[in-house]
């Protein structure tokens, strides 16, 4: 692509929040937008705000507001979706703030005016504007945690695990994590198991780059590296089945190899999310 192609993003904010991707980073979710150095025509996100459990909640009033804000600051334009309520005959109370149609519509009237569009969300809903807006000529790629339709996965242009792209979603209890650097915890998935011999190996993505179309670590522009594992650091409920499905994250520390120059190891592996859990 030129230097100067247009690219939009459109964020179905609770879609991203309900399936694993509360606490997402919006200043690395920009950077991940602009990784081919193209222009960020659009930045827009779509969030609930409850009004009335606002005005008897003054902490949820501020904290919404003050999160707002800082998504502002990092450039991007929020457009807000009252929570509104729906009893039942049984009196049940349902709540819904359902941006889909919102997004849509801004993605396809905006399309005109870009040449790529990243979609974060897990939502089959919008396989046919995915369709609509490769037929007027954009790429399409998607970002989804959890739950992300199949379907929308094979009809965008690529998908990208936000479990995997580096600190778009922060480790909890590491907050001064420096991904991929010795020490630190990553999130990566099995490429090779060889259960015969006890041992494999995991990839990760190390930076943020335009080149993660070269998946494989051998190559010398590939952003991603081949992590050593050995069975004994693998928790009981990761099982040879999980490890071979790609669609299995695995949360692990790395740290250097004393076998291999600037090798990688992984320790305490464990699950941060499989399709069946």
């Amino acid at each position: 692509m030129s230097a100067n192609f247009r690219v939009g993003v459109f964020v179905d904010a609770e879609n991203v929040r309900y399936n694993g991707g509360y606490q997402m980073r919006y200043d690395v979710l920009r950077r991940f937008a602009g990784r081919e150095n193209g222009v960020l025509q659009r930045l827009n996100t779509y969030m609930a705000f409850d009004a009335e459990r606002a005005r008897e909640d003054s902490e949820y009033k501020k904290k919404a507001q003050t999160y707002q804000q800082m998504v502002r600051d990092f450039g991007w334009k929020i457009t807000v979706k009252e929570v509104r309520r729906y009893t039942d005959e049984a009196g049940n109370v349902t709540t819904k703030a359902n941006a889909d149609l919102d997004m849509a519509v801004d993605a396809m009237l905006q399309a005109d005016k870009l040449d790529q569009v990243l979609l974060v969300t897990g939502d089959g809903d919008f396989i046919q504007v995915v369709n609509a807006l490769q037929n007027k000529g954009c790429r399409v790629e998607l970002i989804g945690f959890k739950n992300v339709s199949r379907q929308l996965q094979r009809e965008v242009d690529a998908f990208y695990s936000g479990f995997l792209i580096p600190d778009l979603l922060p480790i909890a209890y590491e907050p001064r994590n420096e991904w991929a650097k010795p020490g630190s915890c990553v999130r990566g998935v099995c490429t090779k198991w060889f259960a015969d011999k006890g041992y494999g190996f995991l990839r990760i993505m190390q930076n943020i780059s335009p080149n993660l179309w070269i998946t494989d670590p051998r190559e010398g522009n590939s952003p991603y590296a081949s992590v050593f594992c050995h069975v004994n650091e693998l928790a009981e409920d990761v099982t040879e089945d999980l490890l071979m499905n790609r669609e299995t994250v695995l949360e692990f520390y790395v740290n250097e190899s004393e076998q291999k120059d600037n090798g990688l190891v992984a320790n305490n592996v464990r699950l941060a999310f499989s399709v069946n859990r």
